[in-house]
């Protein structure tokens, strides 16, 4: 040990407890989190003032990065080029920032995360926004403090005009803590610190009219508003983040279109791992994926199988890949030098304090430069006023200061104004030049007193704040670019599905479509028709169905079972395409068969259910009556939703609110009406009561109608296209069970009965024979007639064929030229 040295023996864990606390507050105050006032960190701050020093404005030249790194790095920032880099690059990436702070030439990366090229290579200079961020810095509006040298002043804050904090946001690690904060729209973001300012009390829930949500440099969707309501509130909430993603068909196959993605995911990195899932069958339905992106936008296609549900896929992405991520908002940033989580209406609050602050202190430095100015004036207007003495003095003084000295006495004078006018130019002694200074001088005063005004008034000084930041939201403003979908963690699919009317049509082998309404036409009785399905050979339509795409539809199958879907879930279809088998939709037994389905509204609404039944029919015609909330808790695999006795099986089934009266129709050409309330209402598992009598055993229910209006009529139909409408009260009613009355007088010519609906004016028919041949016409087109009589052919029938199924839909002319474009309504019976 040298001489004079000594060992102080430290304990190690004060020590290291110590050293951890000082580098841990380091980190927190100069380096991890940003400032309430300005809303940047450290670096960002010194990248902007080096800019600013070396005048790399937003009107000049570009500048290579490498310079400002330099100037930055060895003025301020004692730190590695690259962080100085980086934060550099990430304030010139339109997708990391919401209003880029820098304006780069040259490659700054990418959204699939391509890095940036070397700080040799790049150029930047200024945005136009940041410099609205140092306005006025030069006018004392800020503290200044010794940089890392003791050679240099930089700024501890700056002066900014923008709300920057809200605005662009920012992410940091510190020690023991973090900070992750959303950005914002800033036209949003200043007109509620408008609001504030007009009213300090107002409360969060007001501020968020004004300020709805963040908004996301990369658009996306914010999928419900929980999150967004707990950030804005107490600074700390989870928001979730969808795609913006759309379904088209492109050359022929559904594809997933997605236009937008959430904030701070890479693009290249998220199509890889869905490619990873994809091939390791995780998420089935997608045959290929394609980024299309440009530099007009992004484009990522996701080609489907021809299989594939597109709704069902899209919501597994959004399950199992960043096509949806959350934000998680923590709200910390420096308030007085110290860590704090803030609300919406702090954030908003500091923010105006400190523009307050500034505009004090820059109105203090223009009154203290007014005024000085103004002392000069009077003492050079004094000297213009005796311009001669003065002249005679200054060439009697030996030099300068006696000169002054003189000056200050003779007109008694300070020795800044003697010096002024020791200094004057001959050029001010003109007349002209005179006037300038009386009127140079008078504005002054008025500026003096403007200014003072200022500093004694409060409201105008907040008014000041308040015309500043409309003038910058009306240069900077723009339009949100994150759509919000408010219903949110309720939301599902079908809000993004358009609620059309869509003709669901079922063959006789199982195979499922949705088509459009708009795409079937009216005809004339006794028409041709035209082709409306295309089906396997010795196929045919066993079953259509008008409903809307948000609706549930129940399949009953011929064994007494109950499967639920969505109508926007059945594939679509065009009229001429098969559709797609109800095997590979819903887990039916291989020989079972869809017999009926009817479609619902929300049944999650108790009311509903509990006031709606479901009335079925079997073939050996029996009859049960169950309330629809038995089945209103949909499973995958179905439930039993009536016990079907051997050789029967289930033929129907109908929604109906319990005081409506059930017709059966049997093939042989007998129908019977009962009341409803006959039928008690019984559990799933029970098999019914008996309905109608048949008339021998190759008899069989060929269809139920259950009628509300007592008004509408009863068409049958049969399988050789004959049909007539009579009126409802020549069926009497009679009790449940009985053998019913005749309907049509089946002859060879007719064949047997095939349907019964009931109809009114208003609706129009839908008839598809075996061979899928479609015609459609209009009710009012048959004219009633009695029960018993034979009926009117309806479509002309060739060779074999016969008429398959049978359909109502309602019916409104839009042209009277045409009479064949149509709006419809759906139809339940």
């Amino acid at each position: 040990m040298a001489d004079g040295e000594k060992l102080i023996p430290i304990n190690i864990e004060e020590q290291m407890k110590s050293a951890y606390i000082d580098y841990s507050m380091s980190v927190i105050v100069s380096r991890a989190l940003p400032d309430v006032r300005d809303g940047l960190k450290p670096v960002h701050r010194r990248v902007l003032f080096g800019m600013h020093e070396l005048g790399i404005k937003s009107t000049g030249a570009y500048k290579k990065s490498a310079r400002v790194v330099g100037e930055v790095l060895g003025k301020y920032h004692p730190h590695g080029d690259t962080s100085v880099y980086d934060s550099m690059v990430r304030m010139a990436q339109d997708w990391s920032m919401r209003y880029m702070m820098i304006d780069g030439q040259g490659n700054f990366g990418s959204v699939d995360g391509d890095s940036p090229a070397a700080m040799r290579y790049t150029e930047v200079r200024m945005q136009k926004i940041s410099e609205e961020m140092l306005s006025d810095i030069e006018k004392e509006t800020v503290d200044h403090k010794l940089n890392f040298d003791d050679t240099l002043h930089e700024p501890t804050v700056l002066p900014t005009r923008i709300p920057n904090l809200l605005v662009n946001g920012a992410s940091g690690i510190a020690v023991g803590m973090a900070t992750n904060m959303a950005p914002h729209n800033l036209t949003e973001v200043i007109n509620g610190t408008v609001a504030y300012i007009d009213n300090r009390e107002i409360e969060i829930d007001e501020l968020m009219q004004h300020i709805k949500a963040p908004d996301f440099p990369t658009g996306g969707i914010i999928y419900g508003y929980d999150g967004v309501r707990d950030a804005f509130h107490t600074g700390r909430g989870r928001i979730v983040m969808r795609a913006k993603a759309t379904i088209e068909e492109v050359k022929g196959r559904e594809c997933i279109i997605v236009t937008e993605i959430p904030y701070q995911v890479n693009k290249a990195e998220m199509i890889k791992k869905t490619a990873d899932l994809v091939n390791e069958k995780k998420l089935e339905g997608i045959a290929s994926i394609r980024d299309e992106s440009d530099r007009k936008g992004m484009r990522i296609v996701y080609v489907l199988k021809r299989d594939a549900i597109p709704n069902i896929v899209l919501n597994k992405l959004f399950k199992y890949t960043q096509l949806q991520t959350s934000f998680s908002v923590n709200n910390i940033a420096l308030v007085n030098g110290r860590p704090q989580q803030l609300n919406l209406k702090q954030l908003i609050h500091y923010f105006v304090e400190h523009r307050h602050e500034v505009i004090v202190r820059r109105t203090e430095y223009e009154l203290k430069k007014a005024e000085a100015r103004a002392h000069i004036l009077e003492g050079l207007i004094i000297a213009s006023d005796n311009i001669d003495e003065v002249i005679a003095i200054i060439r009697a003084s030996a030099n300068a200061d006696e000169a002054r000295e003189s000056l200050i006495k003779r007109f008694e004078l300070t020795e800044i104004q003697a010096k002024a006018i020791v200094e004057m130019r001959l050029r001010q002694l003109t007349g002209l030049e005179q006037d300038k200074l009386r009127v140079e001088y008078d504005e002054i005063i008025k500026t003096i007193a403007d200014l003072k005004d200022i500093l004694a008034n409060e409201p105008r000084r907040y008014q000041i704040i308040k015309d500043e930041l409309i003038e910058v939201r009306d240069k900077y403003g723009d339009e949100r670019r994150s759509v919000i979908e408010y219903a949110g963690g309720d939301m599902r699919i079908e809000d993004m599905i358009p609620n059309s009317k869509v003709v669901v049509t079922i063959s006789h082998a199982g195979y499922i479509k949705r088509t459009n309404l708009d795409e079937y036409k009216v005809q004339n009785r006794g028409g041709r028709g035209q082709k409306g399905v295309t089906t396997r050979n010795e196929d045919f339509l066993e079953h259509l169905f008008v409903g809307t795409n948000h609706q549930h539809m129940l399949f009953f199958t011929q064994k007494g079972k109950v499967f639920w879907m969505r109508v926007f879930e059945i594939p679509e279809g065009g009229k001429n395409t098969k559709g797609r088998a109800i095997q590979n939709l819903m887990n039916i037994e291989q020989d079972d068969k869809v017999k009926a389905f009817l479609v619902t509204d929300d049944l999650n609404d108790e009311e509903y259910i509990n006031n709606h039944y479901v009335i079925m029919a079997t073939k050996k015609g029996k009859v049960k009556k169950t309330p629809l909330e038995q089945y209103s808790r949909p499973r995958a695999n179905g439930i039993n939703a009536i016990t079907i006795k051997e050789d029967d099986e289930l033929l129907e089934a109908k929604l109906t609110t319990g005081d409506s009266q059930v017709m059966l129709a049997l093939r042989s050409g007998k129908a019977i009406r009962f009341e409803e309330e006959k039928t008690r209402p019984m559990g799933r598992t029970a098999s019914g009561v008996r309905g109608i009598t048949l008339q021998n055993d190759d008899d069989e229910v060929i269809g139920m109608v259950s009628v509300n209006d007592m008004e509408s009529n009863i068409l049958v139909v049969s399988e050789k296209g004959y049909g007539k409408r009579s009126k409802l009260e020549d069926y009497r009613i009679t009790n449940r069970g009985g053998k019913g009355v005749k309907t049509l007088n089946i002859s060879e010519k007719t064949g047997n009965l095939v349907a019964i609906k009931n109809v009114d004016d208003s609706n129009d028919l839908m008839i598809i024979n075996k061979s899928g041949i479609t015609i459609r016409m209009a009710v009012e087109d048959l004219r009633v007639m009695g029960r018993a009589t034979q009926g009117v052919k309806l479509i002309n029938i060739k060779g074999n064929d016969s008429i398959a199924a049978v359909a109502k839909v309602m019916h409104e002319e839009e042209d009277e030229e045409n009479g064949t474009e149509i709006e419809n309504e759906t139809s339940v019976n």
